[in-house]
C-alpha cells in the first residue's frame, strides 16, 4: 500500500510472521523437525505461494517482505513471535530493519506519557513479575 500510495494503513499486527522465503534462518535449522511449524512445513508453505521461484533471486517484496530494500514510512507494527520457533530469526530481522528505518532510543523517557511508552513500562514490569514469580517456585 506504501508503494502504491494508499490507503493508508495504521499498523501492522504481525504473529509469527512468515517473511522470508529462503527459510534459512539459523531458527528454522535450530527447530526443525521439532517444531509445530518447522522447516519442512515452512518450505512447504512458501512453494504454494511462490511455486518454484521460492528461494530465487525474483521473490518480490510484496510477498516475501524480507526481501523488501526499504522499510522507511511504514505503518507501526506489532511484531509476536516466541523465542524458540522456526519464525524467530526472520521477524527479529525484520524488527531490526524497521528500527533502522526510523526508530530512536529510550522513546519511553522522551514521551512517558504516551500510550506506546505506557504499554513498554507495562510490558516490561509484566516480563519482569513472571521472571521473579518462576524463580520463586524453582526454590
Amino acid at each position: 500500500m506504501r508503494d502504491k500510495g494508499g490507503p493508508r494503513l495504521v499498523g501492522q499486527l504481525l504473529m509469527c510472521p512468515m517473511l522470508d522465503d529462503r527459510n534459512d534462518s539459523a531458527s528454522a535449522h535450530q527447530v526443525d523437525g521439532v517444531d509445530v511449524w518447522d522447516r519442512g512445513w515452512n518450505g512447504f508453505g512458501w512453494k504454494a505461494l511462490l511455486g518454484s521461484g521460492c528461494g530465487g533471486p525474483d521473490v518480490s517484496p510484496c510477498a516475501a517482505p524480507a526481501r523488501a530494500t526499504d522499510l522507511s514510512g511504514l505503518p507501526p507494527a506489532f511484531i509476536d513471535v516466541g523465542s524458540a520457533e522456526t519464525l524467530r530469526d526472520e521477524a527479529v530481522s525484520y524488527a531490526d530493519r524497521i528500527w533502522r528505518a526510523g526508530g530512536y532510543h529510550t522513546f519511553d523517557l522522551v514521551a512517558p506519557d504516551a500510550v506506546i511508552s505506557r504499554a513498554a513500562w507495562q510490558a516490561r514490569r509484566s516480563w519482569w513479575e513472571r521472571v521473579l514469580a518462576a524463580d520463586r517456585r524453582s526454590d
